[in-house]
């Protein structure tokens, strides 16, 4: 098991959550300088690890909220930074809302690359709590996050997370400034929740984008006809496939609908 030791405490990588530890100031600083986050702001730092983004954070915000699953990461951070609420958990376990109860969120945070996508959704299904999320994730999640119609990388992740956020690709991170060094390169991206909020039934097009991308090279037609009535759509529409349509359409689309079982 690999070990990793900062400021005498020495504590081992746990690879089955996705430690990889950011040991480059300057990054840190643009990270928190992207985020927009402010002093007065309510701030959640989702898995602090050792610190290298929190320091920087405190140096814009006095106080605020972290989540750390790992045990030994908790402590450090409760002994190193006694001044922050620390909340010692799984943020997927975690209920956002009482946190956003006076003030909406600012969301930062490194986070493992083995649960990138439940976090992602997590902040979707919370998007009404939140101001923006600045997250670190592996570069190639990024990619499919901000990808555009046509390309190889657009699909569920694309669309959803399009679909209610203002998505800003900020700047590529690369594997050496981490601790242990991964095997991939990161980047950081913003997450804004749009001010227009199109979305009544957040699960239904949550079911209905993953459906009609089920089999990538069908036609929505084909993916689609099992599970929804479409009468309603224009024919020339169902003879493309999910990844030629843009978000508006998707939203045309969606509203076109009805499912076969109502």
């Amino acid at each position: 098991m690999r070990k990793v030791e900062y400021k005498d405490t020495e504590i081992a990588v746990k690879k089955k959550l996705g430690q990889n530890f950011l040991t480059d100031r300057n990054i840190t600083r643009k990270i928190v300088a992207a985020s927009g986050a402010g002093a007065e702001e309510n701030i959640l730092e989702i898995g602090p690890g050792f610190g290298a983004l929190t320091r920087e954070i405190i140096e814009v915000c006095r106080a605020f909220t972290v989540i750390e699953k790992d045990r030994r990461l908790a402590e450090f951070i409760r002994t190193e930074y006694p001044q922050l609420t620390l909340i010692e958990g799984d943020f997927l376990d975690i209920d956002l809302k009482p946190l956003a109860e006076e003030k909406p969120l600012r969301v930062l945070g490194n986070i493992p690359y083995s649960i990138t996508t439940p976090i992602l959704f997590k902040l979707l299904e919370h998007r009404h709590s939140l101001v923006s999320a600045t997250l670190m994730m592996q570069h190639e999640v990024a990619m499919r996050i901000v990808a555009k119609p046509g390309t190889k990388e657009y699909g569920i992740l694309a669309v959803q997370m399009q679909a209610s956020f203002d998505v800003d690709y900020l700047f590529k991170v690369g594997r050496k400034v981490f601790r242990p060094q991964p095997n991939v390169d990161s980047a950081v991206i913003r997450m804004t929740p749009k001010k227009e909020e199109r979305m009544e039934d957040q699960p239904g097009f949550s079911r209905f984008v993953r459906t009609a991308f089920h089999q990538r090279r069908k036609t929505l037609l084909n993916n689609l006809k099992e599970s929804y009535n479409l009468e309603l759509v224009d024919s020339n529409t169902l003879t493309l496939r999910a990844e030629a349509l843009s978000i508006e359409d998707f939203f045309k689309l969606f509203s076109q609908l009805r499912p076969l079982s109502q």
